[in-house]
This record gives C-alpha cells, structure tokens and sequence, in this order.
C-alpha cells in the first residue's frame, strides 16, 4: 500500500456565484469556456482541459454576498496561458471590456509572469505564463 493518494491535474472547480447567468456570460465571454450541460440550477463549462461549474448561493445569500479571499476556502483561480504576449493581449481585451486589472508581474522566484483580475463575484482570477 502506498503512502499517499496519486493525483493528476484538476478534473473541475465548482464556484457558488450570487447570479449563474452573468458569471456563464463571464467565463464563456471573457476566457473562452464552452457551457457544456445545466446540471439543476448549475451551469457546466469546459475550457477543454478542465470543467468550470457555476451554481447559485443557498437561499438566504443576498446578491450583495461577495467573495473574500481572506476567508478560510478558495482564494485565487489561476489559468495557465502560452506566454507573456498573451497576457499583453488579455490585458488591452479586459481594457476594452472596462474589466479592472493589475498590471503584468513578473514573478521570478516562481519563473513565471501574472496578470490579475476579478470575476463578477469578485472571485480573483490570474492567468499565467511561463518565462
């Protein structure tokens, strides 16, 4: 018997959104997930490498409720991209969308750059590129 539990690369990521139409719109729109099936009131997306579900809060959370990263649980989404001129074009893409952004950071000690932003919950989202 092995000591640990093998595992490979992330099979979906489920988010609990204050409104699943705006954040499918988000996802789809923005970083070019595919919805796939509405699973009850969730909606499924693929990006082809990985599924995204988006599903609402339990009743009783208003459409004030936001996400906090400071909280215990989920704090950042990163998605990988090819290199640092993609990440130049998603900057000026979420410039022209008016989707507030920080500017690219070069990570050495890590060998990659990222660029941040915030999803309609304002759940962080990163993408990042190798050196």
């Amino acid at each position: 018997m092995t000591s640990h539990i093998q595992t490979g690369a992330v099979h979906h990521i489920a988010l609990t959104v204050t409104d699943v139409a705006r954040s499918r719109e988000f996802y789809t729109g923005l970083l070019g997930f595919q919805q796939i099936a509405e699973y009850g009131p969730r909606a499924l997306l693929h990006n082809g490498s990985m599924m995204l579900a988006v599903g609402p809060a339990l009743e009783g959370a208003g459409s004030s409720d936001r996400f906090d990263e400071n909280h215990v649980g989920l704090d950042h989404l990163s998605f990988a991209v090819q290199s640092r001129d993609d990440l130049e074009q998603a900057a000026r893409l979420l410039d022209e969308k008016g989707i507030p952004r920080g500017e690219i950071k070069d990570l050495g000690p890590f060998q990659i750059y990222v660029l941040a932003f915030r999803d309609p919950d304002n759940i962080q989202v990163e993408l990042t590129a190798p050196y």
